[in-house]
């Protein structure tokens, strides 16, 4: 990480860890006085370092019970269907993720549904439907084995 010293990486980490600890919890984990510290949280929000805070949510109890991941291929590459595409895709609230790829497929989506019955409906009736697509492969997630919003910092 370039331009970060030790500490701003530490606060970063921390941050990380637990988003709602307060300003001086924070700042006795760096060893830093609470001004410093709360200084240095505001110009890594300000810098854009930090976007957000956010609650990780279970999506199994709130009644999302499948996820999969749609490889999707389009059938042409023009700015205005790629537009298109992205903004609706963009506007399907169970499509928690789209990613633009190299390779065979150029976008992959990671889709929660309630059951296997709401996802299958999903995809014949809006992802098939999205601007451009000409193929779709889907997977779907057996086990999670790892899941994380940590970004490494060393």
């Amino acid at each position: 990480m370039k331009n970060f010293d030790a500490t701003d990486r530490k606060i970063l980490l921390c941050l990380q860890q637990d988003a709602r600890q307060t300003m001086a919890e924070l700042a006795e984990q760096v060893a830093l006085s609470q001004s410093p510290c709360w200084r240095r949280v505001h110009q890594l929000e300000e810098s854009g370092v930090i976007e957000g805070y956010h609650a990780h949510l279970n999506r199994r109890r709130l009644g999302f019970g499948t996820t999969g991941f749609i490889h999707i291929q389009m059938e042409n590459h023009t700015p205005e269907r790629i537009l298109a595409f992205e903004r609706e895709v963009t506007a399907l609230p169970q499509v928690v993720c789209c990613v633009n790829l190299s390779g065979h497929y150029d976008y992959m989506l990671e889709v929660i549904a309630a059951d296997l019955e709401a996802f299958s409906h999903l995809v014949h009736y809006q992802i098939r439907c999205l601007p451009g697509v000409k193929e779709i492969s889907t997977s779907f997630v057996m086990k999670e084995v790892k899941r994380t919003g940590i970004i490494p910092l060393e």
